[in-house]
């Protein structure tokens, strides 16, 4: 199994489409390491040998930040827009769409299921008999 970055890469998979299921690489980013170390990127992970995991292993870890380096650094960085106070910093502090994205309408998977206001009352009275 070939492990990258603390990541196992899926074994079925092409090199150029295992490495991004690690946190940071993305399509871009896959295609440059594979050019660089000269491998073929319809190769499957199975197919590596211990050498090649192993250039792509020190590739990644001299050049990159990926994984738990990068979601501390993502996390540091909303932390201190939180802590001076700035609108971007407001917006994550109140799980709210940060780049200006309408609200009234859409931004469900930032503000979560709809919780219907108004209604519940209405509908309580309707249920209990009448005395």
């Amino acid at each position: 199994m070939a492990r990258v970055a603390g990541v196992d890469l899926p074994k079925q998979k092409r090199l150029d489409i295992a490495l991004r299921y690690i946190y940071g690489i993305g399509p871009v980013l896959s295609n440059a390491i594979i050019a660089e170390l000269n491998l073929d990127p319809a190769k499957r992970v199975k197919d590596l040998t211990e050498g090649e995991v192993n250039q792509i292993n020190n590739l990644i870890t001299k050049e990159f930040k990926v994984e738990g380096d990068l979601r501390r650094e993502i996390q540091a960085n909303i932390k201190r827009l939180i802590d001076i106070g700035s609108y971007r910093g407001a917006r994550h502090k109140r799980n709210l769409p940060v780049r200006g994205q309408r609200t009234k309408t859409n931004a469900r998977t930032r503000r979560g299921k709809r919780k219907t206001v108004g209604a519940g009352k209405a509908a309580a009275a309707k249920r209990q008999p009448a005395k």
